[in-house]
Order: C-alpha cells, then structure tokens, then sequence
C-alpha cells in the first residue's frame, strides 16, 4: 500500500440542508417528488453490474398512500442467489488487489454525489417509499454520505496501527479482507442502514450479496445504481431483493459466507446466529456476525428535570418518524412531582403535530412502513383501551382508509411491566410509568431488567443524581444521553449500537465496525537472518 492511505484528514460531518420556504432546494426536491410519484420504476436484481430480471416481481407503494404504486421490484430465487454468491466470488480477488487510494477515492466520490447532485434523488425516494418528512428524510441521506466518508477514513486509522520493529527486523501488519463473500441484510427505516451494511465491508476489500427490505427497495436501488454510476466494479456488490427464507437456505449457509452484517429484528438475528453455529463446521472460516437489533430505548426523569426539554424530548424522541428509529422513545419513568405539569404540556405538544402526506412541508408524522406494522400498533391500542392498567393521555386511534396512519399516542401505564412498557412497538406509541419520588432506586433497577440495551437518556439539574442514574444505566443502552432525547446519534460523534437483545454493538461508522471486516496478517523480514544454532546459555564455561 501507498502512503496516500495516511493523507486523509478527519471528515465533516455532512450539512443538514433546512428546505425553507423559497429555498432552492425546496424548489428542487419538490419538482423531484413530481417525477417520482408520477413513475413505476421497474426494478431488476444486480448481479455482476447487470440487470437480471425475474418473474417474480413485488410491488412498492407509499405507505401514507397505500393504493399508489411507485415501484415494481423483481424477487431473486436459488438461481439468481446462487449467481450471485458466483459473481462475488468471482470479483474478489481483482476488488482486493485494487489499491486502497483507489477504493477509497471511488466511495468518496459517491459521498460527494450524495452530498449535491444527487441528494434531491435519494430524498425524494426515501420520503415517498418510507413515508419520512423531508428533514426526516434530509438527515437520512445527510448520513450515508456521513458513513462513506468516516469508514474510509477509519479504515486509514486502522492501517496506521503497526507493530513495534526491534533492530535489524521489519514488522508490519497487513489487514485482509474476509476469506469469502459477506451478506448484508438491511432494514426500511433507514437508507443510510440500507447503503452502509453492504458497503462498510466493502471499502476495505470485501465482496457482498445486498438484501435491502422490500419497503425500502426503491431508494436502496437508486443508491445501487450511484454505486454503479461512480464506478464500482461489477459483482462487488450484488443487489438481490428476496425472500428471508431463500437468504437463509441459498446464502447464510454457504460454506464462503465470511460475514453477516445485519440490522433487523432481534428474533430474525438470533436464528441466523442459531443457523450458523449449527452449520460451524461446513464454513471455510468462522463467519463474523455483526448485527443490530431490537430496542426498548428509554427516558428515565428526576424530580430535578428541567420541564420543557423534557416534555420536548419526550414527544420528538417517540414521534419524529412515527416512532420507527431504532433509537426512538418507546418507555419513560417519571416522578409523581413533575406529572401534574408534565401531563397537560405533553397533550399540548403533541396536539400541535400533522400527522399526513410527507410532501405536504408541514407534516410532522407520515405513515407507518405497512399493513403488519399497523395492525401490530392497532392491536396494542385496543388492548390498552381496554385494560383498567392504561389510561390515554393523547392519541389511541389509527385509520388505514388511504395510508397506514397511526396517531402519535402517550399511554401512562399503572405497572411498569404492562405490556408495552416492556415489548417493541416500533410505531408512535410511548408508555409512561410514574414511579413515587422516594422509589428512584427501585424504579432504575426496574428500567434496568430491560433486555434490550440499546439507547436511552436520562434528565435531571442535580448533578448528584445524574452521577447516580448514569451508574444504575451503565450497561441498559450502547447510546446514553444526559439531558437530550434518546434518538439522534451522528455517525463520527455519537457512534451507534447496543448489546443484550439489541445486537453486537460493533457501532457503525466507527472503527469498530470496520475492524469486524478485516483479517489481520503479521509479517516479520529479518535483514540479517542469524547463522548460529545454539543460544549463548549453552557455551561451556
């Protein structure tokens, strides 16, 4: 490797555009919304840079407008599967050989892509595929670029890390990708998810099968097609929509699956984890899993909190895109004194949120994902509406005549183990338990047992209690946030990921992450090799 792998500077974060009223970039992705949603985009299976079409096909729709069809996607098959593992394979050792300031450049330049001329393309896709708000949408997008541009420069940080050389030797450590192809499984919230999980392991010389989910298919594929445009190789990444079943059949049980990079449900990781330790033995190498999964993230308040970053932490963490971030607000523990007031402000807040059309600019919510999305968030709401251990404090209802709309709603719960104080929703429902101010302990420990651990925050003026609560919820989150909301991590600041039943907690964007893809082979070059057989102890006196 050249020494141009040292020459990057750390990177910025990317700019957060605003879209204001009269703004050119309004102007720009509203007049992108119009030729999206006025198109069918046919979508084809990618396999070694070509198009393969299938006759199995599904269709998209926008989930705020569930009888629009935006897009029809083809489905891959054991054929088109096998194909694909194939055609990485195939690429891996020229993608390998390629020199690092070539990989590098290459995903640099799909950062810039993604930071202008294309930004108004993915936006556009991911507000009307995943139903997000424009800023919502803005942020996702601003991200991948964020991800591109901290894993190239991580991968530099980690190449920097040598040995130390005694005199008269050379060592030094050479980082190999993976022995194999790696597969990438990805989630609908995120575009970002859905174009980092394929392309993290790839920046530093991997080659990957991609299965972005069915409802995020259309921004995923117009991300493949930059890819593509900027000059990735064909075969390094393969996009192949499909069914989980022939994933897990056809591709996690091949014996060359060196890693799986995963953000879903914690259910569907944990077999995927059961089916490899099953199989151990058939693979070349032991696979590396790096998964990130579900969530019960919490808001734990002291009676010191201050009352209005509260109330507004509570209703932006559980409601900005209808409560499906992995990250998103879904319990809180709050103090018997601060309720009273705490209540009302909460209603009045949440009062003042559009729940709508995300090309409408005043929309705070759009839709959840889909029919099994909002029949799970229905079925919690009735069964709240009917136990005497929940009270509504706003919201409770949910209308899927046009779109799958669920309105934003706070449930105060009399137990702290009623069931959705405990289970992931991942839709715009939070619970509240308000504990007794001289039950701090107790109430910590509780939000404690939680099995998941993936983000959480915690809100109080008493710096003694913050030293307190942040001690008691030392291992219930990867992410922990004093006095701000529990959703919101930038890739570079606040590198994400959990540990229990929320995944592996490799934080993606970090060099965490990219060390999962990497082999390390240590080479040591004697300059004057020793003659001598025998040790100086073994000379005779």
């Amino acid at each position: 490797m050249s020494n141009a792998i040292y020459n990057l500077s750390r990177p910025e974060n990317d700019a957060i555009r605003s879209y204001l009223p009269g703004s050119p970039e309004r102007a720009q992705l509203q007049e992108e919304l119009k030729k999206q949603v006025a198109q069918v985009v046919k979508i084809p299976l990618i396999i070694n840079g070509q198009e393969v079409w299938t006759e199995k096909t599904i269709s998209v729709t926008m989930p705020h407008d569930h009888g629009h069809v935006i897009a029809q996607c083809c489905m891959a098959g054991e054929k088109e599967l096998r194909m694909a593992i194939d055609s990485a394979l195939a690429a891996k050792d020229a993608w390998e050989a390629t020199p690092w300031e070539h990989r590098a450049g290459l995903f640099l330049k799909v950062a810039q892509m993604l930071s202008g001329p294309y930004r108004k393309v993915l936006t556009a896709s991911t507000m009307l595929g995943q139903s997000k708000t424009a800023y919502q949408a803005e942020i996702d997008i601003a991200e991948l670029a964020d991800f591109l541009r901290f894993g190239v420069w991580s991968a530099q940080e980690i190449f920097k890390d040598q040995p130390a050389s005694a005199s008269g030797m050379w060592n030094r450590q050479d980082y190999r990708p993976l022995d194999g192809f790696i597969c990438a499984i990805s989630p609908f919230n995120f575009t970002s998810i859905g174009g980092n999980l394929p392309t993290a392991p790839v920046i530093v010389g991997n080659v990957a099968l991609w299965k972005p989910s069915s409802t995020a298919v259309l921004s995923n594929y117009y991300y493949m097609k930059l890819l593509q445009q900027c000059g990735l190789p064909a075969g390094v990444i393969n996009f192949v929509p499909c069914s989980g079943r022939d994933m897990s059949q056809y591709v996690v049980s091949h014996p060359k699956m060196a890693g799986f990079h995963f953000t879903g449900s914690t259910g569907v990781f944990q077999s995927v984890w059961r089916q490899v330790g099953e199989n151990i033995a058939s693979y070349t190498n032991y696979p590396r899993l790096v998964g990130e999964t579900g969530g019960k993230d919490f808001l734990f308040a002291h009676s010191s909190a201050d009352l209005e970053p509260l109330a507004a932490a509570i209703v932006r963490g559980a409601f900005e895109y209808q409560g499906q971030k992995c990250s998103a607000c879904s319990r809180a523990y709050i103090p018997a004194s601060l309720w009273p007031a705490l209540e009302p402000r909460l209603k009045e807040l949440t009062a003042q949120l559009k729940v709508g059309d995300v090309q409408e600019f005043d929309t705070f919510m759009g839709a959840v994902i889909d029919k099994s999305s909002f029949q799970t968030c229905k079925g919690f709401l009735d069964r709240a509406a009917a136990s005497p251990l929940c009270q509504f404090v706003t919201g409770g209802t949910c209308d899927d005549s046009k779109g799958w709309f669920v309105q934003p709603t706070i449930i105060r719960c009399m137990t702290p183990d009623y069931e959705s104080m405990v289970e992931e929703i991942f839709g715009p429902i939070i619970s509240i338990y308000v504990y007794d101010d001289d039950k701090l302990e107790e109430t910590l420990e509780i939000c404690n047992s939680s099995p998941y651990a993936l983000s959480g925050c915690i809100f109080a003026q008493d710096r003694q209690a913050i030293v307190r609560m942040e001690r008691a919820l030392r291992n219930a989150s990867g992410n922990f946030y004093i006095n701000d909301k529990c959703t919101g991590a930038v890739v570079g600041q606040q590198p994400f990921g959990g540990a229990r039943a929320s995944g592996t907690n490799d934080k993606a964007g970090s060099s965490l992450n990219m060390i999962r893809w990497l082999s390390a082979h240590v080479v040591k070059e004697e300059f004057c090799p020793s003659t001598d057989v025998t040790y100086p102890y073994m000379v005779q006196p």
